[in-house]
């Protein structure tokens, strides 16, 4: 008996594991070490309008129980997508597809919703707000209310699938904007994003990465990425993604009981490959001996 099963936003899913976008490819990356359907969902990368290179200089930094990474959103572009990438994983994922969407601008991102409202073969759309808005000073689309709720409010007008809103954790009031944005039409809100941060070479007496400041994922963030799950899902009526350190079918069931209806899985899988499998195989487990007919029933287990 598969104890796993969920109807996330209309989408039925064998399991509530997801990957967490940029972390996973485009769906086939992993595939020589398991079957990329054994998962509930795959989050494919970031997508944009036009191809990006991404930032120059140092990429990526190992932290303490975590990683800094300012890759900056490189791919090939949405009209790549759509004629390669989509051609190569044709036949080979069975599961639904959620494409990540980017932009710097508002009329970005309903552009480019508007393309994706015609790709059949994605089943829901991740809304990325924690990318700089050039029109706004730099200050990213997630961190002012008024302008996480226009993006969403535009986004929804041009999309019918299912729009989940992936907001940045670099807020004051994270329970503010994800209100905004489901008053704004998002179906689901994903938390949380990386954490703003950097890291010193000693020796060159410089920052390493490329870009000076990073965004922080790994078990360093499940602290937060708990509090904000545990905040948020109570404050909405929509549900909740939760991501941020997941590194074990334990750490899993605390999300679930912090209030996500689903996970995501990202950083850790760069440690150990095998991480979906475990914890989907952990959570059947855990489900069993709990005498849970399904895992939904321990979600927001935690509130008081």
């Amino acid at each position: 008996m598969n104890r796993l099963k969920i109807n996330f936003l209309g989408v039925d899913m064998e399991n509530p594991i997801m990957t967490a976008s940029g972390c996973f490819g485009f769906g086939m990356e992993y595939k020589d070490y398991f079957d990329p359907n054994e998962l509930g969902a795959v989050v494919l990368k970031g997508i944009t309008l036009e191809p990006r290179n991404g930032n120059e200089g140092t990429r990526i930094a190992e932290t303490p129980s975590g990683m800094l990474n300012c890759v900056g959103l490189e791919n090939p572009g949405i009209e790549n997508f759509k004629k390669v990438i989509l051609e190569d994983i044709k036949g080979k994922l069975d599961i639904p597809i959620v494409l990540n969407i980017n932009g710097k601008t508002v009329e970005e991102y309903v552009e480019l919703a508007k393309i994706v409202e015609e790709i059949d073969e994605v089943k829901m759309v991740e809304l990325n707000i924690s990318c700089p808005n050039v029109k706004d000073g730099g200050m990213a689309f997630g961190a002012n209310p008024e302008v996480a709720g226009l993006v969403t409010k535009k986004v929804r007008e041009v999309l019918s699938k299912p729009l989940i809103v992936k907001l940045s954790p670099n807020v004051s009031d994270i329970v503010q904007i994800a209100k905004i944005v489901e008053e704004n039409g998002a179906d689901a809100v994903a938390l949380i994003n990386t954490l703003l941060g950097m890291a010193i070479d000693i020796k060159k007496k410089k920052p390493i990465l490329g870009n000076i400041f990073g965004g922080l994922s790994g078990p360093a963030v499940k602290p937060v990425a708990l509090r904000m799950i545990y905040q948020v899902s109570q404050a909405v009526k929509i549900p909740v993604l939760g991501m941020g350190g997941i590194n074990s079918t334990e750490d899993a069931v605390e999300f679930f009981m912090a209030g996500a209806s689903a996970i995501s899985l990202g950083t850790g899988i760069f440690g150990n490959p095998m991480l979906p499998v475990e914890i989907k195989e952990g959570l059947q487990k855990y489900c069993e001996e709990e005498g849970l007919q399904n895992i939904s029933e321990i979600i927001g287990a935690a509130h008081i």
